[in-house]
């Protein structure tokens, strides 16, 4: 499945407006809603060991449930990019340059193997 981050937020747009809650969607508000979904994922990892994190999703049940608040925290980003008009494949572009530049891969070669 490809995402279409335009298809996604004219839907949320509807969603939201078949409600009338384009007054509450706020770029403070959306940006708030969002860090509240990011805790509410972050919580589902709280107090697992690194190894516990790391098979948390084998039980189709947590699968499910990480899946749903990871899905929350894309939806809400979507929704605080279409109303303070930022591209998010023109972010999302520039970051990942801007990243390559500030850390730059290390030289190929036996102590690259050695890395995390």
């Amino acid at each position: 499945m490809t995402l279409d981050v335009a298809d996604l937020q004219q839907r949320l747009r509807a969603f939201a407006a078949a409600r009338q809650w384009q007054p509450y969607h706020t770029p403070k508000n959306l940006a708030m809603a969002l860090m509240v979904e990011a805790a509410e994922l972050q919580e589902l990892f709280q107090w697992l060991t690194p190894e516990e994190s790391q098979q948390l999703t084998a039980d189709p049940a947590q699968k499910e449930r990480v899946g749903e608040e990871m899905a929350d925290v894309l939806l809400y980003l979507l929704q605080l990019a279409d109303h303070t008009g930022v591209d998010l494949r023109d972010a999302v572009e520039r970051k990942l340059v801007k990243n390559a530049i500030k850390h730059p891969a290390p030289p190929a070669g036996p102590a690259a193997a050695d890395g995390p």
